[in-house]
């Protein structure tokens, strides 16, 4: 009699990106050989959120990315991010730092310059830092897509803190779902 194999065991790890991207690709390339030769769990953790979908690769704003590098111990060290820098209008003062990201936008990158910061390229990173030696890791926030917001416990729901799906805000459009029995239903 044949044995009855579990086929969900497996779990799926990206080792290279889905981009055709041949500057992304040969990023990868230099922190998977960084990794073997290193044995540095950085460059380990680099190569696997270069090989991320977009979604995994949030941006991160000046403001966020600020706050995080204002503690004592992170001065002069350098900020990598795996994903986009994005400018934040209510961060009034920004301060002197330098950052490592795949992409900065126009707005932020002329902000940091302007600080007398800098910003280099995870190729430059390799040469600076091979083994990501006074660096510190950051990440946008994942879950602070609009779409996040709807995943969850249906709305309406006892204990569901889940955003309707609703054409529009008003009288007659899922006012009072579930607390009465005009509105779909009452719990």
């Amino acid at each position: 009699m044949g044995k009855d194999v579990p086929h969900k065991r497996r779990k799926v790890v990206r080792k290279n990106p889905k981009s055709d991207d041949i500057y992304l690709r040969l990023l990868v390339k230099l922190y998977k050989f960084l990794h073997r030769r290193t044995g540095s769990k950085f460059n380990g953790i680099i190569r696997k959120r270069l090989c991320m979908s977009n979604t995994n690769r949030p941006p991160l704003s000046l403001a966020r990315l600020a706050r995080n590098m204002k503690l004592p111990q992170r001065s002069g060290k350098i900020a990598v991010v795996v994903g986009p820098i994005t400018d934040d209008k209510r961060l009034y003062k920004v301060p002197k730092m330098t950052v490592c990201a795949l992409r900065c936008t126009a707005n932020a990158r002329a902000r940091i310059v302007r600080a007398g910061g800098e910003i280099i390229t995870f190729d430059e990173l390799a040469l600076r830092s091979p083994k990501g030696l006074n660096t510190v890791l950051l990440q946008g926030p994942r879950k602070s897509r609009e779409s996040e917001k709807h995943f969850g416990l249906a709305p309406g729901v006892p204990h569901s803190h889940s955003k309707p799906l609703v054409r529009s805000k008003g009288r007659k459009f899922e006012m009072g779902r579930g607390r009465r029995k005009s509105r779909g239903f009452k719990v």
